[in-house]
């Protein structure tokens, strides 16, 4: 019988994964806490929608706002020692947001711009973290190194964590994001533990910062699967952020939940990613990557349109399900494509170019839906994310036809691994690939990228 540490984590993976693990479910915890006990603080603050859609705005702005830079010095830098350092620095920040709320002292004000700082590090958490399994695992072994970073993800962070971090925050609204911070420095001693292969440039070789983005941003253009999965994240990133920044308030008045019934929408999204994950082999033994991902946007579409629709909470649930089976698959075909294409040593500008779509996609759709549930209901968003993707499904339809090209002529998907599981792809910090990351004042979707959506 093998030990439990070889079945979870394999020799061959190396020692450097098994840390990377262990760091990555330990962070994944954190994030499951606040994932759900975030959105609940701002709502304790205010009903307004408007500043309840503006707290995703201001946690997703960062990645948009400083994005590049960040994916630039992770390819100058220790990516080690970056990911360690914003981790402490994610810790302080909210040790001192749990400090004011229990001091009765955290207006919204003071949430928003802790939202905001909690964002920026983790623009560059996320961009350093995502390129480190390509350094420690052979290409083979991707696969099945990915599907054990999802695993954690699925069950800790969106199915365990939630209801608990929910729970918590209605016994005392500071214990989620206290434990939240002891969580995350955890993580960031067992991430020290690494050493990493070299990577980058050396300092004699280095250029001026500006000409290293433009070098990621001009490589991503010219990679025809690359540049096409950009520009669906960015598209579909509008529609699901205007939706999604309002789900709190969504869930209770459209759904009547409570906070332990937000917190279950979480839960029921990662039972429905799980049945991707045990179907996603399957899946794409039979169905090409292109035609999957259009499937995909399809579901997308009509989820958009069920919950415009419903008032029934186990109708929603459903929808929820189906939707988080959706952006599992969705997802790992992404990071699996972006994974295998791009160098390492352009792996931080490429991913971050990547994580400006998304977020830009996200900062312009939570401001759309901010403004339309304001003016006309919490369904507004809904309504408008289902006619936008209605729409931007035809546009993308044939542009997908890139991904199939560029599957051909790498090596084929490699669903499995030595344990006979179904593998996937997901980067570290969050969930599939195109989707929202677990930040204080997000949905609790789990979206389409890294966000990420890490060690978390």
């Amino acid at each position: 019988m093998l030990h439990p540490i070889e079945l979870l984590a394999p020799r061959r993976l190396g020692t450097g994964f098994r840390w990377v693990l262990a760091s990555s479910w330990t962070t994944n915890l954190a994030d499951g806490l606040v994932l759900a006990a975030g959105p609940l603080l701002v709502a304790s603050r205010t009903h307004d929608a408007f500043l309840v859609a503006l707290a995703a705005t201001v946690q997703w702005l960062p990645p948009l706002v400083f994005g590049l830079w960040a994916g630039a010095l992770t390819d100058r830098l220790d990516r080690r020692r970056l990911v360690i350092t914003v981790d402490v620095v994610r810790a302080l920040v909210v040790g001192m947001l749990a400090t004011a709320v229990v001091l009765d002292a955290a207006p919204i004000a003071l949430v928003l711009a802790a939202l905001f700082l909690l964002g920026t590090a983790e623009t560059f958490a996320d961009n350093a973290s995502s390129t480190l399994v390509p350094m420690l695992v052979a290409r083979d072994d991707l696969a099945a190194a990915n599907q054990r970073i999802q695993a954690g993800f699925l069950t800790i962070n969106q199915m365990i964590a939630p209801p608990i971090g929910a729970a918590m925050f209605a016994v005392g609204q500071a214990t989620p994001f206290a434990t939240y911070g002891v969580l995350v420095l955890a993580g960031a001693v067992l991430v020290s533990r690494l050493r990493l292969p070299p990577h980058g440039l050396q300092r004699h070789e280095r250029s001026h910062i500006r000409a290293d983005i433009a070098e990621g941003v001009r490589w991503t253009w010219r990679h025809p699967a690359v540049r096409t999965l950009v520009l669906t994240i960015f598209i579909f990133n509008v529609t699901f952020g205007a939706a999604w920044s309002v789900l709190v308030l969504y869930a209770q008045q459209r759904l009547g939940l409570g906070a332990v019934g937000f917190g279950v929408i979480t839960t029921v999204q990662a039972v429905g990613g799980l049945v991707g994950t045990a179907t996603y082999g399957w899946l794409t033994r039979r169905v090409t990557l292109a035609n999957l991902m259009r499937i995909g946007l399809i579901i997308e579409t009509l989820t958009h349109l069920a919950l415009a629709l419903t008032t029934t909470a186990w109708v929603a649930m459903g929808v929820f399900f189906v939707f988080g089976a959706h952006a599992f698959v969705w997802g790992t075909t992404s990071v699996t494509v972006r994974q295998r294409a791009v160098p390492t040593a352009l792996q931080g500008r490429v991913g971050s170019v990547n994580l400006v779509g998304v977020f830009g996609g996200l900062v312009i759709g939570s401001a759309v839906g901010g403004a339309l549930a304001q003016h006309y209901g919490v369904t507004a968003p809904f309504w408008f994310a289902f006619a936008g993707s209605a729409v931007f499904v035809v546009v993308i339809w044939r542009q997908l036809r890139h991904v199939a090209h560029t599957d051909e002529q790498e090596q084929p998907l490699d669903v499995g691994d030595a344990d006979g599981g179904d593998a996937d792809g997901g980067d570290l910090h969050g969930g599939p690939d195109g989707g929202p990351g677990e930040g204080l004042g997000e949905g609790t979707a789990q979206g389409r990228d890294e966000v990420d959506e890490r060690l978390t």
